[in-house]
This record gives structure tokens, sequence and C-alpha cells, in this order.
């Protein structure tokens, strides 16, 4: 069995079995991936929050999502060109008027802050992850982890399987999720197939990837499924009731609010006359 992300969480889950995860904080509300957006994610009593991490010209692990920093920034250039320090002068909240002058954070500022408080989802961005095990973001990340005493409380996410692997190597007690890409995997491989070879612990898709056979499949091999970015409360319902183990919301409280109110789900019924007969 996998590690379901409500385990992870400091808390007792809003929903049994159920994680609310507040994707880059709570970043309808606030600047994504600042300690402004994780400091609402903590106000929303989220049980887990989704951060992206990069690596800066200088090496720091930095929490960001996009490659080039235009997105989040209005500058030009990419993370990877500029050192920490460079990028502190760049405002992270300009497109939030009560926000603005927001910096950057480094990894180590975020589980300062998230420590003791909420768990974390530290997705591994696909350009910072090499070849190498030893000396890059991996190794780099989890040593922070361990020095902040959240090896407990995280779980580490890629698009990228390398990363998984090499999480796995540095530390295989590791809490590890596939972000499924399908750049990378055959399309007859099941999802149960792709976590076992990575030696992972869940599996994350989005909200248009998931279905039933897919379902079926994690279930049966119990894999914990995770399902990015669900705003809406109609298709927080819906993967609800299909069952999935945690939801990625950029509104984490709206998403509590949803799976609270979401009524219990059916236990599985007993197999039919022909599954018995096979």
């Amino acid at each position: 069995m996998g590690r379901p992300f409500h385990t992870l969480s400091y808390k007792k889950p809003a929903r049994e079995g159920f994680a609310v995860i507040a994707h880059r904080g709570a970043s309808a509300y606030f600047p994504e991936n600042t300690l402004l957006a994780l400091e609402g994610a903590i106000d929303m009593d989220a049980e887990m929050a989704e951060i992206d991490v990069l690596l800066s010209r200088d090496g720091v692990p930095v929490v960001v999502h996009n490659e080039h920093i235009r997105r989040a920034t209005g500058g030009s250039g990419r993370v990877a060109h500029y050192t920490l320090a460079e990028l502190k002068h760049f405002d992270f909240g300009y497109q939030f008027k009560a926000a603005r002058g927001e910096r950057i954070p480094t990894l180590e500022e975020v589980l300062e802050l998230c420590a003791g408080r909420i768990a974390l989802n530290i997705e591994i961005k696909p350009g910072a992850v090499q070849d190498m095990v030893l000396g890059g973001i991996e190794e780099l990340c989890v040593d922070l982890v361990y020095r902040h005493g959240m090896e407990e409380h995280v779980v580490f996410s890629s698009f990228d399987p390398r990363a998984l692997l090499h999480c796995k190597i540095i530390d295989p007690s590791a809490a590890t999720a596939v972000l499924y890409d399908d750049r990378f995997y055959l399309r007859t491989q099941t999802p149960a197939a792709i976590v076992e070879h990575l030696r992972a612990d869940a599996f994350n898709c989005g909200k248009d990837e998931i279905h039933a056979k897919w379902m079926a499949d994690c279930t049966a091999h119990e894999v914990p499924v995770n399902i990015y970015a669900v705003d809406d409360e109609k298709t927080m319902r819906r993967l609800i009731a299909m069952g999935v183990g945690g939801i990625f919301s950029n509104r984490p409280d709206v998403l509590r609010k949803t799976a609270l109110a979401a009524p219990p789900l059916k236990p599985p019924g007993p197999p039919s006359l022909s599954s018995r007969a096979t």
C-alpha cells in the first residue's frame, strides 16, 4: 500500500481518508508559492500545501513554478540565470495589489514557516533535474527537510521520473508521488505499474486525466490517488465520490467546506456473479 497524503498531515483531516491540498498555497487569494500564500493555506486549515522548487544560479532551492520569471514577476529571464540575491530584487506579488513587494521564498524559508503547522508536497520541477543523484536538487531538498524535522510530513513529487528515483536512492523512506506525464510512460502502463516501477507512494494526475479504469486499478493495488487543480465545487464533489485521496485546489477553503459536506463513501459491494465465475 502507498502512503496516503492525509497520513502526512499534522492534524486530523477534515474528511476521513482525504487530504485538502492547497495548490501553490492559497493561490486564488495570494501570490502563488509565496509565504503569504502558505500562511493563507494554514489559516484555511488545509492539511497540506503544494509548492514548486527550482534552483537559483548559485544552487539554492527556491520556491517558484515557472522556469521563466515573467509570469510571476513581469520580469525577464530564467530563474536559473539569477543568483538568490538577484531573485530577491523581483516583486513576486506584483499581480496582487495588497501583496506588492512580496519576495521569492527559499525552500528553507518555507520549511521554517510550515514545520509543525502544515504538511508539504514539494514538487521538483523537471528543469532542475539532472542525471546525477548526489549533489543535485533532490539531495538538497531532502537534506533541508530533515534539517527542519519535516521528514514525516513531506512528499516529493515530479513529472520527471528521475527525480523520484533519486529521492528514493538518497532516502528510501522518503514519500514520493508520481506526477503523471504521458511523455514519460507507455500508454499500456497502468498507474499502479508506474508507481511500483518507481517505488513511489502515490499517483497524482490532472482532473481531466483520471477515469474509472485508472481509479479501479489504483484501488485494487491500494495506490492513493490525488488530483489537481480543482477550484469548482461540482468537480470536487465528483472526484470525492470517485474515492480520490486528495485534491489540489487554489481555493482550499472551498475544498475543505465541500469535503466536509460530501456524503460518506459507500463501501464496495460484493463481487458480481460474472466476476466470481472468472
